[in-house]
């Protein structure tokens, strides 16, 4: 008899960590779902890894129940979608504040609600959260928030599941070097997306037995390792246009 082969459901799939994470999974040989809300952009994403995928909104339960039902089980689910957008709280509006809650912290509930009847003995949860949630950033109280209430449910959950024998991870990664980050005014030594997706990998290949609550990574500040500063090479970028 041939061991079925292994599900996963990847959200942010037009991105940059989504898609690295995708990409890692399919290396172990994983059969990965990408989901995002942008359909153009999500199709050019699968194809150029190998991925299934289905266009859907994460904060959406209507939505985002297609991507549960098209799947016959769920063996590990990589929540990556979020975006990163606010001010000061004297300068925002409430609509960006709710559209950051909703995107980030909305959609972590409305994935794991629908993948968990799918989801076997040895399943894993993974979300991918920010070193925003345990180090608020000024001028980034939504999305600091959103983080931190992410973690607080990741914890929570990871109560609830034990039972189940699904493993719950947050990946906290500091700066990625994405299309997130195009405006950053200062200094700062990015990761890379495949970063956080050899994380991911890594978190699959663990034994279920493990329990690996979070993985908190930045990148080298100093040292042969260190990237160049970030906003050093938007610079450049932008003195040779």
């Amino acid at each position: 008899m041939t061991e079925r082969r292994r599900t996963a459901v990847v959200t942010g799939g037009s991105g940059g960590i989504g898609i690295a994470c995708a990409e890692a999974l399919i290396g172990r040989g994983v059969d990965v779902l990408l989901t995002a809300r942008r359909e153009g952009p999500l199709a050019t994403a699968a194809e150029s890894i190998g991925a299934r995928w289905l266009a859907a909104d994460a904060g959406d339960p209507e939505s985002f129940a297609a991507v549960a039902e098209a799947c016959e089980h769920i063996d590990v689910l990589v929540h990556a979608a979020g975006i990163l957008k606010g001010t000061f709280v004297r300068k925002e509006r409430v609509e960006d504040f709710d559209d950051v809650i909703r995107a980030n912290l909305r959609s972590t509930y409305v994935t794991v609600h629908a993948v968990l009847p799918k989801m076997p003995v040895g399943g894993r949860i993974i979300l991918v959260s920010s070193s925003a949630g345990s180090a608020p950033m000024k001028a980034r109280t939504a999305y600091s928030a959103s983080k931190a209430g992410m973690n607080a449910f990741a914890a929570a959950l990871a109560t609830e599941v034990a039972r189940d024998g699904i493993q719950v991870h947050v990946v906290s990664p500091a700066p990625v070097e994405t299309p997130m980050l195009e405006d950053v005014t200062f200094e700062m030594h990015a990761l890379q997306a495949k970063d956080v997706g050899d994380a991911v990998a890594f978190l699959d290949a663990l034994h279920p037995r493990v329990c690996l609550p979070i993985l908190e990574m930045h990148a080298m500040p100093e040292g042969p390792l260190a990237p160049p500063p970030l906003a050093t090479i938007a610079s450049r970028e932008r003195s040779t246009r």
